[in-house]
């Protein structure tokens, strides 16, 4: 069975939403959760019936969200640094964490190793469409700075997780630039474009659209450029969120409307809210490591464990590794 190390303390609101999340995935799915943190903390908010089922492993030292990444390295009695050393020496498979995400990507690095062919792991996020099916986006922030060889491995790592983890046949694999030609774009994607040509599911350059229009299935950025991405698409969907509300508010005849597409607004939440989702997924490492955002909910750590299972069930690291010799073979 599937053994989950899960960090029980990093987390905004402390170990309540994590604790009850890891219950709710509990119900639905067969795996071994491990919880990381202070045990006293922990176990008066585990319902006698899951004592036996939860296992907890007791430190009291948390990477708070001041502290540098770098600190994590040195600190081995942190929930992170422990939760990570569970998958190194295999007593677990995966690891979740909603803590200090820099710290949780610098450890999970460095601690678990890269893949064979993998230069620099990626961050994983999948972005609502209006097809209803998710589009993949890496990097979303794990590297500042990349070179063409690395965006092209982040291409074929996303088009692996595609095909795997969200069962996509052949999916479509883009650069994001200002630009579908390929004359567009800076000298790190226009190089990146001339290693990719030819390579499986590429269609060359996409531009900020396609994540959203669902005609693209893997969009390829710098974690720098998908960073952006990322804050501006939680920013837009708060504000118009938001905005909705107001005007309801102000209406009598838009409270009567809101009141008769209450399923709509409700589909709609459930395309944009991070929580459907649960984490990012760190990809490229030699495990499995979801990054969850600090405000996780009880739900959205829910579906975190969710992704880590389902992340190691597939078996999406060895496609990797398999799909970058293929690479390498044809480019020598």
């Amino acid at each position: 069975m599937i053994k989950i190390a899960i960090d029980a303390m990093g987390g905004d609101f402390g170990p309540e939403p994590i604790v009850k999340g890891c219950i709710a995935a509990l119900k639905k799915k067969k795996f071994i959760p491990i919880l990381v943190g202070k045990k006293s903390e922990i176990l008066p908010l585990l319902p006698k019936r899951y004592r036996d089922k939860i296992s907890i492993v007791d430190t009291d030292d948390v990477i708070s969200m001041s502290d540098a990444a770098t600190d994590a390295v040195k600190r081995k009695q942190s929930t992170i640094y422990m939760a990570v050393d569970l998958v190194k020496t295999g007593q677990a498979d995966g690891v979740v964490s909603a803590g200090h995400s820099g710290a949780t990507m610098t450890l999970a690095t460095l601690r678990l190793g890269r893949l064979k062919g993998v230069s620099r792991p990626a961050l994983v996020t999948l972005m609502p469409t209006k097809t209803g099916r998710r589009s993949v986006v890496l990097d979303v922030g794990a590297n500042v700075d990349s070179k063409p060889e690395h965006l092209v491995q982040f291409a074929v790592m996303g088009g692996c997780y595609a095909e795997d983890v969200l069962n996509i046949e052949n999916p479509s694999i883009g650069l994001l630039a200002n630009g579908e030609e390929s004359s567009k774009g800076n000298e790190v994607t226009k190089a990146a474009f001339k290693l990719l040509e030819g390579y499986r599911g590429f269609k060359g350059n996409v531009e900020g659209g396609d994540i959203f229009n669902g005609s693209c299935d893997v969009i390829t950025c710098d974690g720098f450029i998908g960073n952006l991405v990322l804050k501006t698409t939680e920013g837009v969907a708060s504000t118009i969120g938001q905005l909705i509300k107001d005007y309801i508010r102000k209406s009598p005849i838009a409270i009567t409307g809101a009141l008769l597409m209450r399923k709509v607004f409700k589909l709609l939440k459930k395309q944009i809210d991070y929580a459907e989702v649960g984490g990012a997924p760190l990809i490229g490492i030699k495990g499995c490591a979801i990054v969850s955002h600090g405000k996780s909910n009880p739900k959205a750590i829910q579906n975190a464990i969710y992704q880590a299972i389902s992340y190691v069930d597939t078996g999406v690291n060895e496609h990797i590794i398999k799909r970058l010799e293929e690479l390498q073979q044809k480019e020598s």
